[in-house]
């Protein structure tokens, strides 16, 4: 199967700030929608988050785009909407010494959003398909893919509106 990861764009939200589920806009320009329609096959399904910074680049790409709460990006519980350097240091620690493991307050770990991303792409019975997401989503699917050890998960960026074709064998 291929997949068309599609990571959504810059989300409308100060520099420093805590967001996974937090739904926030994001600005989708012109040129964005441009160049990925010149990118992606045509006429190919389409399935997004339901955050609003995925769902209106979807509905911009595909007339029907397929909502899934699957594709959202990580809960960081009570961690959404506050500044990165607020939160209880403690906190962040753990995080640090288990990337894949540790899930904050009220939220979820990476190894979390890892299953219930990787449970909607064995539900997919198409061969290609596009999926407007989040770079949580995109990196743990990657990781997962690659075989890549928890502690290189962050070594995996991708910018925004940004595109990556892969090709998934199951």
């Amino acid at each position: 199967m291929i997949l068309h990861l599609i990571r959504h764009p810059k989300p409308l939200i100060a520099p420093g700030i805590c967001y996974g589920q937090l739904d926030i806009p994001a600005e989708i320009s012109p040129a964005l929608m441009t160049r990925l329609r010149n990118v992606l096959p045509p006429d190919l399904p389409l399935w997004s988050s339901p955050l609003l910074r995925c769902r209106a680049l979807a509905n911009g790409l595909h007339p029907q785009p397929v909502i899934d709460h699957r594709l959202a990006e990580i809960n960081f519980g009570d961690w959404e909407g506050r500044a990165w350097d607020a939160l209880p240091r403690g906190q962040i620690d753990a995080w640090a010494a288990d990337i894949a493991g540790y899930a904050p307050p009220g939220g979820e770990s990476p190894f979390a959003l890892q299953q219930r991303a990787l449970a909607f792409v064995a539900s997919l019975a198409v061969p290609e398909a596009v999926l407007v997401t989040h770079a949580g989503v995109i990196r743990v699917l990657l990781a997962h893919w690659q075989g890549l050890p928890p502690a290189r998960w962050t070594t995996l960026n991708f910018d925004y509106g940004s595109h990556t074709r892969v090709e998934v064998f199951r």
